[in-house]
């Protein structure tokens, strides 16, 4: 008896210990993340400054309200690549972040025949922070007023109309590629080394069309220089709602955005990303920010985590189908 009265004071007291060492652990995870930041907080864009996520990133930096300076560090190349595996790599710890496209993930892991860096895997959600939609825009000399006139006048014309883009690869690629396959077109892809050596082309009448960048295209429109047809957004863009959207004209089902959203490296605490998305959901829906937004043609979009999770595992899955019908493969 006494004996059995021994070994239960020694479970007991195993059981407590164990409790003990558990709280004490958890305790310093607890206050970190509740201490969180306790220094700079750097996000990474993996373009060049004066694209729209370079300007996300700087209005997070310059409206961010916990106690610490949001560096941005601009690290362009290989379609974003080079800035999503610098922090793909990082610390787990919510000091470094991504400022994430479209292209980075969820387009590239098709395009590209080796990443640096799982899309999925490699992240965690953070937010999805706004969208733009792209909008398809002719030279004046083209007869087509609307995408249907120019789905018929490129049937009637294989191989003679030409798109440009800024590259192989690029969302605006694939988004005509997207347009070729469901319209049944073949309308020649021309790829630039950039937007600033297409435009000079599509505007000397040199290429039929192309699609570009919302907040990009809107001033050449607005001055007749180019016509636009379509945005390529599921709706109507608020900053040009005059303009229709291209699934509204006869391609239901149609849409190819671009779109922005923070990620952290995997495994970054739960109650860090969810204070970096309480912290994001309010810098994005202040008034001025609002404003800003839409005078550049951005959407706003926000939400939780879990909603970016799933938008990308969509995107993934479309835009994998799309690369792989058109062939198209990053240079």
């Amino acid at each position: 008896m006494r004996a059995r009265m021994i070994r239960r004071r020694q479970v007991l007291g195993m059981l407590a210990a164990t409790a003990t060492l558990a709280a004490v652990s958890a305790a310093p995870a607890a206050q970190a993340a509740d201490a969180y930041p306790t220094k700079p907080v750097r996000i990474v864009v993996g373009f060049p400054s004066g694209g729209a996520p370079d300007i996300l990133a700087r209005i997070f930096s310059e409206k961010f309200s916990l106690g610490q300076p949001v560096v941005v560090d601009n690290k362009p190349g290989a379609g974003g690549n080079i800035g999503g595996e610098a922090v793909a790599h990082a610390a787990p710890d919510g000091y470094t972040l991504a400022m994430g496209t479209v292209g980075t993930h969820s387009i590239n892991g098709a395009l590209y025949s080796k990443m640096p860096y799982d899309m999925v895997k490699d992240f965690t959600p953070v937010i999805l922070v706004a969208s733009t939609p792209n909008v398809l825009v002719v030279h004046p000399s083209v007869p087509a007023k609307n995408v249907q006139e120019l789905i018929a006048l490129a049937r009637s014309k294989p191989g003679q109309l030409t798109f440009g883009t800024p590259g192989v690869g690029t969302s605006l690629h694939v988004a005509g590629e997207l347009f070729n396959t469901m319209a049944g077109t073949k309308i020649v892809h021309v790829p630039y080394k950039g937007r600033a050596m297409a435009i000079p082309d599509l505007l000397g009448g040199h290429i039929t069309m192309m699609f570009d960048n919302l907040p990009s295209a809107l001033p050449v429109v607005k001055e007749g220089k180019l016509r636009a047809l379509g945005v390529t957004s599921a709706q109507r863009s608020a900053s040009a709602p005059d303009i229709p959207t291209i699934a509204e004209q006869g391609l239901p089902g149609y849409e190819a955005t671009s779109w922005f959203a923070i990620f952290a490296p995997a495994h970054t605490p739960k109650d860090v990303v969810a204070k970096l998305n309480a912290e994001l959901n309010r810098i994005f829906t202040l008034p001025d920010v609002q404003t800003k937004l839409k005078t550049l043609g951005l959407d706003p979009v926000l939400g939780t985590p879990e909603k970016l999770a799933d938008y990308q595992r969509s995107e993934i899955a479309k835009w994998a189908k799309v690369v792989k019908d058109s062939g198209a493969k990053a240079e």
